[in-house]
């Protein structure tokens, strides 16, 4: 009987070919001696990518999906595929960096009371990239993002970023950013996959979650390093972008709060970006980068048109 992989990698691609090329090469570059499988999950990519690793990947198993299914059903379609006695969830626009891999699996089986880790995420200029979170209070939500984030208390947002604690230094969490997620299979066959009511944005928080609320520890190991180049699919469609990253945020708060948590962030959602609209015309009626105006405008509504209501709900 054949032995399964020492870890199942999981990536879902939409539209970043030449990333993932990079990506999956310092994978290779890095497995050391790790058994690994390699599921990419392509969301009706129209670059090329499925070409690309067919013809230049064939160490990869791809699923092609005739439609952008999204983050978490593409990783769920992908853990359903995996084999790994541990799974990584991991963004295309990543690089594996030096023995990451090898670090993040060890530290796992080392610590059989760990749900989740996650590794120290580096900006493309080595900088450190903000990547551990305790949970949102309400409060946090209402400032975090918005237009009020510069005037936030600022003990409010330190503890949400956990800037309480050095970036060096190997810590529990409450959730970490799903850029790179580590688990083993173990805890994801008992708690489930992503929620696919999320389509981008939150469902590592909602995850996380689960797993932490079914006992076992969530950790940043700074040990491990990956480097992230930020949002590189989601800049795509920028309009989207902000309606999964709302609708998210709101679903997040209508599950694990109340509906009425949710009603009072939709509401202060919607005239924040009523407003942000009213100003962006009234710079451009003033003549002020009027293409700029007329293209926020065009976003402001879009998103106000849509309602905001919480995904799923």
């Amino acid at each position: 009987m054949n032995q399964p992989p020492d870890l199942s990698i999981i990536i879902v691609n939409w539209n970043v070919r030449d990333l993932l090329r990079a990506g999956l090469e310092s994978i290779d570059r890095n497995r050391a001696d790790l058994d690994l499988e390699v599921i990419v999950v392509d969301s009706a990519s129209g670059d090329g990518s499925a070409a690309m690793l067919a013809a230049d990947f064939p160490w990869v198993t791809l699923i092609a999906c005739a439609e952008n299914v999204g983050f978490p059903r593409g990783n769920n379609l992908g853990i359903a595929k995996a084999n790994g006695r541990y799974i990584l969830l991991l963004n295309p626009d990543t690089v594996v960096v030096g023995q990451a891999l090898a670090t993040l699996l060890t530290y796992l089986q080392d610590h059989p009371d760990v749900g989740v880790v996650g590794p120290q995420l580096l900006n493309a200029d080595g900088s450190v990239q903000s990547s551990r979170r305790r949970f949102p209070t309400l409060a946090t939500a209402f400032f975090e993002s918005t237009w009020l984030e510069s005037m936030a208390p600022g003990s409010l947002l330190d503890r949400y970023y956990v800037r309480d604690v050095p970036d060096q230094q190997t810590a529990e969490v409450d959730w970490v950013t799903g850029a790179c997620m580590m688990a083993p299979s173990a805890v994801v066959e008992a708690v489930g996959g992503l929620d696919e009511a999320y389509f981008m944005y939150s469902e590592e928080l909602d995850w996380c979650r689960r797993i932490k609320a079914a006992g076992w520890r969530i950790v940043y190991l700074p040990e491990a390093q990956i480097i992230h180049y930020e949002g590189k699919s989601s800049e795509q469609a920028v309009v989207a972008r902000h309606i999964n990253f709302q609708q998210a945020k709101l679903r997040y708060f209508r599950k694990y709060h109340s509906r009425l948590a949710a009603s009072l962030l939709r509401l202060f959602l919607l005239i924040n970006y009523f407003l942000q609209l009213i100003l962006e015309g009234f710079k451009g009626v003033l003549g002020h980068k009027r293409p700029l105006r007329r293209q926020r405008v065009q976003a402001y509504w879009a998103i106000l048109r849509s309602g905001l209501h919480p995904a799923g709900y």
